[in-house]
Parts: C-alpha cells; structure tokens; sequence
C-alpha cells in the first residue's frame, strides 16, 4: 500500500525537514509488527517535493502466533495492498513527530497552510456507493478538493459492476500536520477489518487526534461510528466525553495539551493512593484498567487488584495491561477478577486502600446501602477514594437538557450538598473521615465537574 504526499510552493525540498525524514538517506527503513515501512522522494526539487511511504505487509506473518484455528482469510485477503488502519499505524510510527507540527529547523513553515495533496492507493469502500459518496463527504468539509479512481472488476465481463476499491486524491490549503491526522483518523473509517482490539483507549486516540476538527465535522457521527467498529458503547463515551470536555483546538504539542477529565480523575485518584502510604490497593470497577496501568507503573503499590462485573471489561484491561507476556514480577502484582460491590466478598478484603471511580452512580439508590455495608462495614480498607460527577455542574453543559444525567446508565447524580451529606452520614455510621475535593475546570456557581471524597479509617 502507498501513501504518496506533494508539497508545490516556494523552497519545496523543505518537506524533509517537516517530515523528519532526510531526503538524501532514503530509502530509509522502519521494522513493525506486521511489516515493514519505507519513506523515500520520487520527486524532489525547489518548486515540488513528494514523500512516499510504502507499506511492506507479509499476510503469512500476520496470522502466526495466533491461538484460535485459521481459516482462509488469515492467509488470502487484501491486507497487503489496501490502505487500512495499518498505514494509520504506519503514520504514526514514521511521521510522528510530523503529527505534533513540531519542525525545529522549519517550525515557521510547519506552523504555515501549504499547498499539499495527498494520493491514497487502494481505499476500501466496503459498502460500495454507499462508501463512495462518504468519501467526498467526509474529506471535503476539511477542505479538500477530492478526487477518486474507481475500477471495474474485469473489463471483459463489465455486467460484474466497480471494485470495491479507488484511487483517492486530496489537494488542499492546509498544514501538514492536520493532512497526517486527517488521513490518520479517517482511512481506518473506510477498513471493515481494523486489525488490533478496539478498546476504551480507542476513544481517548479519537479526542486527541480528532481534536476541535473532528468536533465541528458534519459527518462525525459516521466517522466515529465506523472509526470505533460501531460499538455502540464506545461510540457513546466518545460524544459523552465530547460535549463533557468541550475540547479545544490542539496545541502545537501534544505534551502540553490540556488533559481530559478523565485523564485529570484518574490523576487525581492516583495521587490520593499515593499519598496514603497504601501498598496494597483494589480498584473495584476496574474497567479496561487506565487506572491500573498508572499503579503498575508505580514501585510503591506491590499488590495491585482490579474487580469488576463485566467479564468484557477484564479482558480488556487484560490486554490493556499487556499481562500475557507480562514478566513473572508483574504477574505476581496484579491480579483481576469479576465481582460485584453489591455482594460480600472476601476478596475484597485485607486491602489498604480501594479506588471506586465513577461507579457509585450506576447503581439504583435502594441498593447503596448494601454497597455501604459491603465496602465501608465488611471490607473496610484504611482508605477509600470515590469520585462521582457533580451534578451542579451539568449546568455548565449547554447541550445537556435539563433534569438529564450526564451518562444514560447513570441512576443518579449528587449535588454538591447531596454528596457531602452522603459522605458525612457513611462516615458516621462505619468509622471514617472524609476529605471532600474537585476535579477539573472549575465555575464559579458550579464547581467542578467530578467531585472526589478520600475517606480514612478512624484510628
């Protein structure tokens, strides 16, 4: 597969310095997973430069080491020539540093709108006109002039109709960092096939590169569907985190953009453990495992727990946490297993500290009781971290009807006064102190959108 891109201006052999790419080692050679990438300049002069970047792809290579029995599709299919959510992996491992916008030596002309095309082979329309028609659809609102070459299937027997297959070409005014991420984002929109697990993290990729132009596009509810394998799940978090966060347009570097809510909770909630001194921690409704994978990171925490009620969950923080290869060390920190809070459960308990994030709204409320007792009266570690959204703050959300909840599994959601009086009457009734703190943007009438309770055993 190729993925060719023209720059036609003033100084056009700059496009080394862009890429990061030297026009005069080429071809330069990039080992992945599943093949190889190689960058090298089919033409290059002061008034045009291209870059091509070409995708190596053994279909053999990719069906070893799998554990379920093969069928014919693992060893026959048109992964090597179509471009795929492989070439998107492909960008991002080549061109990188491309993606930030960062260009020490040219960072004036990275920062600038140039005159570039992009030429695709072998875009996928899996759903034929239907896909053909998106193509213009999606790539023209970012302003692109859009052109494609579709094929017949054999000339001789023309009754056969177009492969599913074109030839897309982009020109347009734009930067280059934004053509990398647009293509990035949306050629894995045209693969039916995306060959690596998606997950939760999928949904975090989609609001870091998508950013404010993926927010503003007319089609972003096909390109996130598609983009997400149409789970409905992720689909639904993705336009959740989108209007909660609000994001802005990206900053010149990623390293300095501001972090998501999500990622500011589970700062936060790491912070609290860390600073409680706890060595043996549980996070019950552990999810795909963000939070897990941010204490393994940590050499303090030598006993690392994670429980949920979704058996789907686990295997995703499974993978998530990589423990199939994961050294014996690790295995040894980290264990998973599928519980409910509702329920008395010995596992749960001999624990310093538990972590229950943004799990306490999705159960009924004539059920909190026994989550009280379960957690605070049976396992009753030495301190507990729990966050939930703030309900005052949905006020801040201007797309959010009134009286809704911010998530459609939500039971409810406290007020600010709601939790305190929650946390103070828990506290009473089994042993504890709470301190009560928010988390991310803060308004003045509202507070914060999470609000975070660190409960400590009483001596």
């Amino acid at each position: 597969m190729l993925l060719s891109i023209t720059y036609t201006g003033r100084n056009a052999s700059d496009l080394g310095y862009l890429l990061y790419k030297n026009p005069n080692r080429c071809p330069q050679t990039f080992e992945l997973s599943f093949g190889k990438a190689r960058v090298f300049y089919p033409e290059l002069s002061e008034e045009r430069a291209t870059a091509a970047l070409l995708l190596d792809i053994d279909p053999l290579d990719l069906a070893k080491g799998k554990n379920d029995s093969l069928g014919l599709f693992d060893y026959v299919n048109d992964r090597p020539y179509v471009s795929s959510s492989f070439m998107s992996v492909a960008i991002s491992k080549v061109f990188g540093t491309a993606m930030t916008g960062r260009a020490d030596a040219r960072q004036e002309l990275s920062d600038s709108p140039l005159e570039l095309s992009a030429d695709i082979t072998m875009l996928p329309c899996n759903a034929g006109d239907a896909d053909f028609d998106m193509v213009a659809r999606v790539f023209t609102p970012l302003g692109y002039d859009v052109n494609y070459v579709k094929f017949v299937l054999d000339e001789q027997f023309p009754e056969w109709g177009d492969s599913r297959y074109v030839n897309l070409s982009l020109r347009g005014h734009v930067r280059l960092r934004d053509l990398l991420r647009h293509i990035y984002v949306l050629l894995p929109v045209f693969d039916r096939y995306k060959h690596y697990w998606v997950g939760d993290d999928e949904v975090e990729k989609l609001l870091r590169v998508g950013g404010a132009w993926l927010a503003d596009h007319p089609e972003r509810k096909y390109i996130a569907d598609r983009y997400l394998r149409r789970q409905r799940g992720l689909v639904s978090e993705y336009f959740a985190r989108l209007d909660e966060d609000n994001p802005e347009p990206q900053p010149e570097e990623p390293t300095e953009r501001e972090p998501s809510l999500n990622e500011q909770r589970l700062n936060a909630v790491y912070a609290a453990l860390k600073a409680s001194g706890a060595r043996k921690v549980i996070d019950i409704g552990c999810g795909e495992g963000r939070l897990l994978n941010l204490l393994l990171k940590d050499g303090q925490f030598t006993g690392i727990t994670g429980m949920d009620v979704s058996c789907s969950s686990l295997k995703r923080a499974w993978l998530r946490l990589k423990l199939e290869n994961a050294s014996v060390h690790t295995t040894e920190r980290i264990t998973l297993f599928q519980s409910s809070i509702t329920y008395k459960d010995k596992r749960v308990q001999g624990f310093d500290a538990a972590s229950v994030v943004e799990v306490v709204e999705h159960l009924d409320m004539a059920r909190l009781d026994i989550f009280e007792r379960a957690l605070f009266g049976c396992a009753k570690p030495r301190v507990i971290v729990l966050t939930t959204p703030n309900r005052d703050y949905n006020a801040v959300y201007e797309k959010l009807p009134s009286g809704e909840t911010r998530h459609k599994d939500h039971r409810f959601e406290w007020s600010r006064g709601e939790f305190s009086n929650w946390a103070e009457m828990v506290c009473a009734r089994y042993g504890y102190r709470v301190k009560i703190s928010g988390i991310g943007a803060e308004s003045e009438d509202f507070g914060q959108p999470t609000q975070m309770g660190v409960f400590e055993k009483c001596e």
